[in-house]
């Protein structure tokens, strides 16, 4: 029978045989060594396993005993996946399998989360020491380590393998020495993956001397909820990895922030407001401290695969860049009661341009039919009527230009941008 909590250690084999009635709680909850895990159906046997269904199953051997054979156990919650690795310790359970209508007594191993022994969300692996020897000094690093104390140098942390040993499609996990824990606050709940990203579902927290110990607890009363959800840690950071860090609106790979009364000490790529009057311009970044949700990336791309992306505000929407703003579409409609282009100051009137072309080229027609007549003109020497030829020429010369005029004026006319 596998012994639990600290008589792990001392000895024990496996067994699956069906507790009696009188055992107690604590026989049923065991102190498992993860050898390998089904991440796939890549995985050998895996038929024979279950298929699809074995996915997320482990093998595990009691801990610190080098006893022959693997048992299996199967994760313990169905809504929230947490995968060990291998050579991770987790607590397992015997309860009731998926065969209990034909077996009244059939009962399997069921493990729940890694045992947290480095404190550290990057991986808390240890060797089996029962399987130490001299030549395996990697290892042997990890055994003189105190539980608990991870301060010990990237180079020794090396000699034992966090992969599956049967599977090499499943062999990609690369332990690191710079995945820092996030700092906890008074109150705080925290979800922690392997790889520095993270759910802080927090508050402000100021302390009764007034100070504070992140970015987002400066003029905002203590107790207030903020939620973060971030996506790779910031570059710079303690090179020491089991050093606790706080998130970093500025630093971090992806941030979204949830806040309610806090202000944040963001750097936009761009502060440019010159298109707001005084009485539109939005209240600066760092100084807005009523709920909102900010997301800041390298890149940020919304997409609506079947119908639209709305965006509304009571008061603007300001579109701020270093360089361009593209639109690429069919149609663009812009329903306002005053339209600025080129300033907020801007006081000239865009020309109608159907109405213009209309009374332009009335007055052509009237000028044309003006030249038409007077290219005709006479002068009378000696009382005898004779072609003015050098005023005809002037009036001919000025009547082609009309006309050429007139043929292109409907060219001035945009096929797109439409006006009232």
């Amino acid at each position: 029978m596998l012994k639990s909590g600290i008589s792990a250690n001392s000895g024990g084999t496996t067994s699956t045989s069906s507790p009696t009635n009188s055992d107690p709680i604590t026989e049923r909850i065991k102190v498992g060594r993860v050898t390998d895990i089904i991440l796939n159906t890549n995985f050998p046997d895996i038929k024979n396993l279950g298929g699809d269904s074995a996915i997320g199953t482990i093998f595990f051997k009691p801990q610190n005993f080098n006893t022959p054979g693997e048992t299996k156990a199967l994760p313990f919650f169905p809504n929230i996946s947490y995968f060990p690795l291998v050579n991770e310790l987790v607590l397992i359970f015997k309860l009731p399998g998926n065969n209990l209508n034909s077996a009244g007594s059939n009962e399997v191993f069921y493990y729940v989360n890694s045992i947290n022994l480095w404190n550290a969300p990057h991986h808390n692996a240890f060797p089996n020491v029962a399987t130490i020897s001299p030549q395996n000094q990697g290892q042997q690093d990890y055994s003189k380590t105190q539980v608990g104390n991870p301060n010990v140098s990237s180079k020794k942390l090396k000699g034992i393998d966090l992969n599956s040993p049967t599977n090499k499609s499943q062999r990609s996990f690369a332990e690191r020495k710079d995945i820092h824990p996030l700092l906890p606050f008074p109150g705080d709940n925290l979800i922690q993956g392997r790889f520095g990203n993270s759910i802080r579902l927090g508050s402000t927290n100021i302390t009764e001397e007034g100070t504070s110990s992140n970015e987002w607890s400066n003029t905002s009363p203590t107790g207030n909820p903020i939620t973060i959800f971030r996506n790779g840690q910031a570059k710079r950071t303690p090179s020491k990895g089991y050093k606790h860090i706080v998130e970093n609106i500025n630093e971090n790979l992806t941030s979204v922030y949830l806040t309610s009364t806090q202000s944040l000490p963001l750097s936009p790529a761009s502060n440019n407001y010159i298109s707001h009057t005084e009485k539109s311009l939005p209240i600066s970044i760092n100084e807005y401290n009523n709920p909102q949700i900010i997301l800041n990336s390298s890149r940020i791309v919304v997409n609506a695969q079947t119908d639209s992306i709305l965006f509304s505000s009571q008061k603007s929407i300001n579109l701020s860049t270093n360089r361009s703003v593209n639109i690429n579409t069919k149609v663009v409609s812009i329903g306002a009661g005053s339209i600025k282009l080129g300033s907020k100051d801007a006081s000239e009137s865009v020309v109608k341009g159907d109405t213009l072309y209309f009374q332009l080229n009335g007055i052509l027609k009237a000028l044309i039919q003006m030249t038409s007549i007077m290219k005709t003109s006479q002068i009378w020497p000696n009382g005898v009527p004779v072609a003015d030829i050098t005023k005809n020429q002037v009036y001919n010369n000025v009547q082609t230009q009309l006309e050429l005029i007139q043929e292109d004026l409907e060219t001035m006319l945009s096929k797109t941008v439409k006006t009232i």
